[in-house]
């Protein structure tokens, strides 16, 4: 099986061209064995492109956590996931959609040699309901949470995923791998969360760290980030187009007029090869 090695910033991806190779019928299993650290290539996730269903999509996307889950999306996925069928030859054009678990995305190359992608990230989704999380209101906007016999001030947002964000002061000396897991797996969450830990630095520029469901602490997060950013402007603290730093460098995310979240950013191929371990 042919195979592909991709990254958004650190956040790496085997993503296969599902048009041209023969997939197993397990692809949760196919998943864990691939993105395996030390017995398989290793990677955040796995990323398949294949013949859709929508007239209006050029491809399915589908998305494979490292634990073997299905996610519903991943930013920088998308942004891989675009350069990559445009490279392989799915798409001819450089703005298209795919189709996800929750509808339409619409990702558009920018610049393909850098390898640049700005994706419509669609409406962020604030009623709890639509998280999924176990709390009241139309929206949560620093609301307490009761986790580690402490009180955390969370604001929620769904990008078709779950999102928790919670300020700090200081991100990068932060305990988010012993705060991250307790808040993912916080019974407020029935389908868990993410959780995107952002210390602020400006009216234009915030930090983050990011505790993915099913992943653990990764390098980013498109999605965080574009909940990151309707966090920040939701309680007050930035403006509407925000650069968002994260370890291995920056996501520009605008909340657009339109109510369409906007995240531009990296999409880099690592290496491509040949997957032998057969399931």
């Amino acid at each position: 099986m042919r195979f592909s090695k991709m990254h958004g910033l650190g956040n790496d991806f085997i993503v296969i061209n599902g048009f041209t190779e023969q997939l197993p019928e397990d692809l949760g299993e196919l998943s864990r064995r691939m993105c395996h650290r030390s017995l398989g290539i290793g990677a955040d996730g796995l990323i398949l492109l294949s013949p859709s269903q929508s007239d209006q999509a050029a491809a399915l996307y589908q998305i494979f956590n490292s634990d073997g889950t299905e996610a519903g999306m991943c930013g920088n996925g998308l942004r891989c996931a675009a350069l990559f069928a445009k490279r392989q030859g799915i798409v001819d054009e450089n703005e298209f959609s795919f189709e996800i678990l929750t509808g339409l995305v619409r990702p558009h190359i920018i610049d393909e040699k850098q390898g640049i992608v700005r994706v419509d990230m669609d409406e962020p989704r604030l009623l709890p309901a639509d998280i999924p999380a176990k709390f009241t209101g139309s929206r949560v906007v620093s609301a307490p949470l009761e986790a580690l016999a402490r009180k955390f001030d969370v604001t929620l947002v769904s990008m078709g995923n779950p999102h928790c964000v919670v300020f700090v002061d200081d991100v990068a000396n932060y305990p988010v791998e012993k705060i991250g897991p307790v808040i993912e797996t916080h019974e407020a969450f029935p389908a868990r969360t993410n959780v995107e830990f952002i210390q602020l630095l400006s009216d234009e520029k915030i930090k983050m760290r990011v505790w993915e469901r099913s992943c653990g602490e990764t390098n980013a997060c498109g999605s965080g980030a574009c909940a990151a950013t309707v966090a920040s402007i939701l309680n007050g603290y930035t403006k509407k187009k925000v650069e968002v730093q994260l370890r291995y460098g920056s996501l520009e995310v605008e909340w657009m007029e339109d109510g369409h979240i906007y995240m531009t950013g990296p999409a880099t191929l690592v290496a491509e090869g040949e997957y032998l371990d057969q399931i």
